[in-house]
């Protein structure tokens, strides 16, 4: 049609219009099928490359978690590894630290008792030479420095025991208002005019069960030392109080959940840098100049604490003085009024039908206990271990009184002896010498009737009271 219109220029007919018309029509959609076959095959080439990648990423991702498990395992051992290290490095360093405070207590105890045996020995061999001479006239000077030199020996060993919680504790429901008060007047003569005493004492303070003297001596060193701490005067103040400690309270302390009574001593000396507290309970720890403190004291304190079940704790900041706490478990149960005191008898020589039995395997003590004895009118009878002392008491001798040592060979301690001849002789007196706390039955609780313990080393004199206290209960 075109040819034939080109040839001969003429008006297009209808035929030629709709066939132009068809034409066109089925060259649009022609166009249009072939626009959206290109379009979809575009976006199938699209989507062919972004499932390739999401492939790729998948397959990188599987990598990625494959490294991160290789890594986690080794992680894992790495972490083993390092743990195990710094347990090791851990125990070295307590390790350490046990043998460093092992040296610093061996090493103030070899100077202390050094410093007690010369004066013992020194002592006896003089007045050994002046006997030999019959230079009798003043010896007696050497038997005062001899028995000075002991009793500063069992006072440092008493400490010593005080620090490892192995002392021998007359623990006794005890009103600690009247114990803080009873203490005021040698308080202030010890610490001196200088210094003042304030007192402040809870109302229905809780009885606490606990050693009355040992916690007098743990008070009178508190403010002892709070007086060197002030050289130029201050003020030293008594506080008591009834706290509760719940579960949270109580791990802070390191003591168990529950009602405790506590005793504080403050002063407003120099303080303490953080440093010098964490040493404070240190045995022979001191900041003192040589000769004026054994560094004793708050290790003294701080094991009768613990030993009484309770804790001790110390708060100080340099220029703003120092507090220490001392917290006991509440007594549920009356305070006791003091035993009246027993009349003396007139001599002890006038005790010679009384029969003492004396358990001690160690021969010097026993030696020195039976002369004892004997000097003061008694009868004694003498057995080396449990074994031969269980057998005088099942036997048909007449004994009054058994003084025994704790720490026996021959199968069973003191006290088991002690309560196996109880039950042939119901109303045996009994008198424990003892070192140290070996026998938990022995101190747990309020003792017995008729039943006392002495603690070594003791003076002649209290030996002699404690005898004639048992023989003249009925």
């Amino acid at each position: 049609m075109i040819s034939t219109h080109w040839r001969t220029p003429h008006q297009p007919s209808d035929r030629d219009l709709r066939l132009l018309d068809i034409l066109a029509r089925q060259a649009a959609d022609l166009l249009e099928r072939t626009i959206g076959e290109e379009t979809l095959r575009a976006r199938e080439q699209e989507l062919d490359r972004t499932c390739t990648q999401l492939l790729k990423i998948e397959e990188q991702q599987r990598l990625a978690e494959a490294r991160l498990l290789k890594l986690n395992e080794t992680l894992e051992q790495r972490v083993s590894e390092r743990t195990a290290k710094l347990m090791q490095a851990e125990e070295k360093l307590r390790q350490s630290q046990k043998m460093e405070a092992v040296g610093q207590l061996t090493g103030g105890l070899a100077h202390d008792f050094n410093n007690l045996v010369a004066g013992i020995s020194g002592a006896l061999e003089l007045l050994e030479r002046r006997i030999g001479q019959g230079r009798l006239n003043d010896i007696d000077k050497y038997v005062v420095a001899a028995q000075s030199a002991a009793k500063r020996a069992g006072s440092l060993t008493h400490r010593l025991l005080a620090f490892s919680r192995q002392q021998t504790l007359d623990a006794r429901p005890t009103d600690i208002n009247a114990l803080m008060y009873g203490m005021i007047e040698l308080i202030q003569r010890t610490v001196g005019p200088g210094i003042q005493i304030e007192t402040r004492a809870a109302a229905d303070l809780w009885p606490a069960f606990v050693d009355a003297s040992q916690l007098e001596n743990a008070l009178l060193n508190l403010c002892i030392n709070a007086r060197d701490a002030m050289p130029d005067a201050g003020r030293i103040n008594l506080e008591t109080a009834n706290q509760w400690f719940d579960e949270a309270a109580a791990q802070a302390l390191d003591i168990p959940p529950g009602q405790y009574l506590c005793l504080s001593v403050s002063d407003t000396g120099q303080g303490m840098s953080p440093e010098i507290m964490a040493h404070v309970f240190e045995p022979f720890f001191t900041t003192k100049p040589i000769g004026q403190g054994t560094g004793l004291g708050l290790s003294m304190i701080y094991g009768f604490a613990q030993q009484s079940g309770g804790q001790v704790r110390i708060r100080s900041k340099v220029g703003e003085g120092t507090s220490v706490t001392i917290y006991l478990p509440r007594h549920h149960g009356r305070v006791l009024l003091e035993e009246p005191t027993l009349e003396k008898p007139e001599s002890a020589a006038t005790r010679h039908n009384e029969t003492v039995l004396l358990v001690d395997d160690e021969p010097t003590v026993r030696m020195l206990l039976a002369d004892t004895l004997g000097d003061l009118g008694y009868t004694v009878i003498e057995a080396a271990d449990s074994a031969a002392g269980l057998k005088l008491l099942r036997s048909d001798i007449h004994i009054d009184l058994l003084i025994t040592d704790v720490g026996l060979p021959g199968g069973m301690n003191g006290r088991q002896m002690a309560d196996a001849g109880s039950a042939h002789r119901p109303s045996l007196k009994t008198l424990f010498i003892t070192g140290y706390a070996q026998s938990a039955d022995l101190i747990s609780g309020q003792q017995p009737p008729g039943m006392r313990v002495l603690t070594k080393p003791f003076a002649v004199e209290t030996l002699e009271s404690r005898v004639r206290e048992l023989l003249a209960m009925r």
